[in-house]
């Protein structure tokens, strides 16, 4: 990593100690909506259906109208208001479709972060009807809280990715359920790791009872085939990695731990750096700080620890264990930290420490460098 003076910006020295860092630097200060128009349209969302609020600038209701989720049968609706118009939703999954044909036809789309928006659950009545109509009133009003709309070129890879993580936590359920059979009739531990394919072979052979056994196999098997999907969507996602940013990805597998899967992960999470105008804000996003809950000057703990991308969340406390592996500075480091605020919380000061390194990496396409990472530790 580069040592110009921008680095001073996170330099451990500047606050008491790494843990009251983690909780001063959170930054969760949402985005809203701004913008002026002279038509606001709030949709609530559903797989089928579509209810639509369409609002002039003095908040007089133009339409309010429920109609099936159907491109033709939207801009049908929305042609007499489209010379300058808004469309925002609530962020859940159906929005994709919407927000590209938003993008196709030149309609400006925005999108809604789902847990700052509990103003529209929040009545005494709620419905449909309802709930789009509060959803266009709070995007005239400018307290519409924004969420990012990934591009529709690169979220079919990034779902991809999210997809082989969700099959990798299948596969390892599975795993765990041989391991239990296994205990519940106290046989001898198995010789070899059976996360690996190679190793599963003759595992079923340990169990004299037939339906055990066959249950048995029947992880193997279910296993078996995981491991191929997902070494499937492995090479694929990296060829496509190649492709897009092949030099970020190299720059990322220089932090000593980091290897392809990790790499992706924050690659494809975070898209662009420039995102985040701080590395404060980047770390809120990636839930490695912790925001203060106060009020009337009395602290109550902590909070928000929800709010962020889970993704990121895992990949950064990942890197964090395999950073320390065969790493004597890192190691070190940790039980130094481990002394005072114990384990848990050394690996997240350290997992914290990445994503700030991560962050300077990625804003100045500078490589890893160890020195510098430690050099006030």
């Amino acid at each position: 990593m580069m040592t110009s003076s921008s680095g001073d910006q996170w330099k451990p020295s500047k606050l008491k100690s790494p843990q009251q860092k983690l909780i001063k630097e959170g930054d969760h200060h949402m985005r809203f909506y701004t913008i002026s128009h002279k038509h606001y349209c709030g949709i609530d969302l559903h797989t089928k259906m579509m209810y639509v609020c369409i609002l002039d600038s003095d908040a007089n209701i133009l339409i309010h109208k429920n109609i099936p989720t159907n491109g033709k049968a939207f801009l049908k609706l929305i042609a007499p208001y489209r010379e300058d118009i808004v469309v925002g939703v609530e962020c859940m999954f159906s929005w994709y479709w919407l927000a590209d044909l938003c993008a196709k036809e030149g309609i400006e789309f925005i999108l809604g972060h789902a847990l700052y928006m509990r103003c529209i659950h929040g009545g005494k009545a709620k419905n449909d009807r309802v709930d789009s109509e509060k959803i266009a009133r709070i995007m005239r009003g400018g307290d519409f809280p924004l969420a990012y709309a990934y591009p529709a070129e690169l979220r079919p890879v990034r779902d991809l990715m999210r997809r082989r993580s969700h099959l990798v936590r299948i596969k390892s359920e599975i795993q765990s359920h041989i391991s239990i059979t296994n205990y519940q009739y106290n046989l001898e531990p198995f010789d070899k790791n059976i996360v690996h394919k190679g190793n599963r072979e003759g595992i079923a052979d340990h169990f004299d009872n037939a339906s055990v056994r066959l249950n048995v196999e029947t992880d193997i098997a279910v296993m078996d085939s995981l491991h191929d999907q997902i070494r499937n969507l492995e090479n694929y996602i990296i060829r496509h990695a190649k492709d897009y940013d092949g030099r970020m990805l190299y720059r990322l597998k220089t932090v000593p731990g980091i290897g392809d899967i990790l790499a992706l992960t924050i690659m494809y999470e975070i898209l662009s750096i420039d995102r985040f105008p701080t590395v404060q804000k980047f770390c809120s996003y990636s839930r490695l700080v912790k925001c203060a809950n106060e009020s009337a000057g009395k602290k109550m703990g902590t909070s928000g620890s929800k709010i962020g991308n889970a993704h990121l969340k895992w990949a950064f406390s990942e890197a964090a264990i395999l950073f320390i592996r065969g790493n004597d500075k890192a190691q070190k480091y940790v039980t130094k930290l481990s002394k005072k605020f114990g384990k848990g919380k050394a690996l997240s000061i350290l997992s914290h420490k990445l994503g700030r390194a991560i962050y300077f990496m990625m804003k100045r396409n500078d490589v890893f460098d160890m020195n510098y990472f430690f050099r006030n530790s």
